[in-house]
């Protein structure tokens, strides 16, 4: 739908310029061709002839020839504010009428003799033109994000304000295109009041990227599993929609759900951003041992500031406050999920803190052991099939990264895994019944990967929604990648982390 609609814009567009051309005396071959067209309106309206090839920029282009219409209507006399709205908005309407219409004259040069821009419209014109040279540059080149949660500490902080670079990883055609200006998707001073009109969908594509991901890389991404919310602030992608639907009290019963609270379905470019580390690429296997990342089954590079839980054992003295405080990081001075002693182990302690600051903590005198905490939970992890997978956050897998063109097996052991994958990133209706596997219709056994796909997780791993609870990020999801922090702040600034690269 929204496809035809862009279609319909500027087909309407096209054939008003053609008939205002042959009404202000263009040969019709002329007029008739399309973008040479643009050429003699920028002739005729003494328009510098830089713009017309400006105007064959992707994306930015349309916006010139916008402009170069504007310019072209007030050549028929048409000066206000309303009439340039209309051009804009509404061109498939406005400029056929002003080139079919009898009443309406091709003035020429002699229309502007006596125009002069009133300073209300100096202002309005300077503030669109600031508005569509940020969209553009937050759209394509680089966009400012601010980190709102724990999840990669303490690589990023909360209340870190990043760039995040779009050109590196090529940056996408937006296909939810009409939103309001400069957020995401929802509306300033709102967190349930979404932001776009699903009036106007377009089909995924992106420009050419420098680069593809690399393992390690920090990227921002649409969150796959928040396609669907429950729009309420409690919910959101906090309480994903999929874990409540999942949960006993509603067991599946889409219907149940739907009646108890208000459902919200994204476009997939307007799902909350997540940010996180990229460490499986694809084609690649993972495993999670014993709360260790395994890749290709060798030992994960471990980042400098990634944190994880570790149960500490004393002799029985405390560890110092102010090591605490001083040397690992953590504010005691307010309740924290960070350290605690352990309920029912004597002298023992669980604190959250990079392997650097473990290693450390190891060498006090009077800290007998320091090991990882393993969560043992089962049942609350990706896929959510605990007879075939019966995984935790801190044993996992090994699962493999799909990659475009992998023919992956469909049968009662693999479908959890790749469900999602098919019928919600792929676009295919999957039925199972019967014992059998039905794919659009027909049965299956086996299925090929259209797109590839990447693992993402969070450097505070005890502290993150990652790829263990929901699954594969498609490449479609991908926003960008971090690149910067250009401010940061806490109770004061942060000096030291304004203007640091992300690595």
């Amino acid at each position: 739908m929204g496809l035809i609609l862009l279609v319909l814009f500027w087909v309407g567009w096209y054939i008003g310029i053609y008939a205002m051309l042959k009404k202000a005396g263009v040969a019709e071959s002329k007029a008739i061709i399309p973008i040479y067209n643009t050429w003699e309106v920028v002739k005729l309206c003494n328009i510098p002839k830089i713009w017309f090839w400006i105007q064959l920029i992707p994306i930015l282009g349309q916006f010139v020839s916008l402009w170069i219409s504007i310019i072209f209507v007030m050549h028929f006399k048409k000066i206000n504010l309303i009439q340039h709205t209309l051009t804009v908005l509404f061109p498939f309407i406005y400029l056929p009428y002003l080139g079919f219409s009898s009443t309406e004259k091709w003035v020429g040069q002699e229309a502007l003799v006596h125009y002069h821009k009133p300073a209300s419209r100096e202002w309005i014109d300077a503030a669109v033109f600031a508005v569509v040279a940020a969209t553009l540059i937050r759209t394509f080149i680089f966009e400012a994000y601010v980190i709102p949660t724990e999840s990669m500490e303490k690589t990023l902080l909360v209340n870190d304000f990043l760039f995040v670079d779009k050109v590196t990883f090529g940056a996408r055609i937006p296909q939810t295109p009409v939103s309001f200006p400069f957020v995401h998707n929802t509306m300033p001073g709102s967190i349930t009041t979404p932001s776009y009109t699903k009036l106007v969908q377009l089909d995924y594509s992106r420009l050419p990227n420098i680069r593809p991901i690399k393992r390690n890389d920090v990227v921002v991404f649409n969150f796959p599993a928040g396609d669907t919310i429950i729009n309420l602030p409690e919910f959101g992608s906090k309480v994903p929609y999929y874990d409540v639907l999942r949960s006993s009290e509603f067991n599946g019963d889409r219907e149940k759900l739907q009646s108890q609270y208000p459902i919200l379905v994204h476009p997939m470019d307007k799902t909350d951003n997540y940010i996180k580390r990229c460490v499986g690429v694809p084609g690649d296997v993972l495993q999670v041992k014993s709360s260790q990342l395994w890749v290709n089954g060798k030992p994960a590079v471990v980042t400098p500031y990634a944190q994880t839980e570790y149960l500490v054992t004393t002799d029985g003295n405390a560890i110092p406050e102010d090591y605490i405080i001083d040397s690992i990081g953590i504010n005691l001075t307010e309740a924290t999920p960070d350290y605690g002693i352990v309920e029912g182990m004597s002298n023992t302690y669980r604190i959250n803190m990079t392997a650097i600051a473990a290693a450390n903590l190891k060498r006090l005198p009077h800290v007998k052991s320091v090991e990882f905490y393993i969560d043992n939970n089962v049942g609350y992890t990706f896929p959510n099939d605990v007879t075939h997978f019966p995984w935790t956050v801190d044993n996992f897998g090994p699962i493999s990264v799909p990659k475009k063109g992998d023919i992956i097996p469909l049968n009662d052991t693999s479908i959890e895994i790749y469900r999602r994958l098919i019928t919600s990133y792929e676009h295919n209706t999957l039925v199972q019944k019967e014992g059998k596997i039905f794919l659009n219709g027909k049965e299956a056994t086996a299925y090929t990967i259209h797109q590839n796909y990447y693992w993402m997780m969070g450097d505070n791993r005890h502290r993150s929604q990652d790829s263990r609870f929901w699954g594969f990020v498609p490449e479609t999801h991908i926003v960008g990648r971090a690149a910067l922090i250009w401010f940061s702040y806490s109770q004061s600034v942060r000096w030291n982390r304004i203007f640091k690269l992300i690595k």
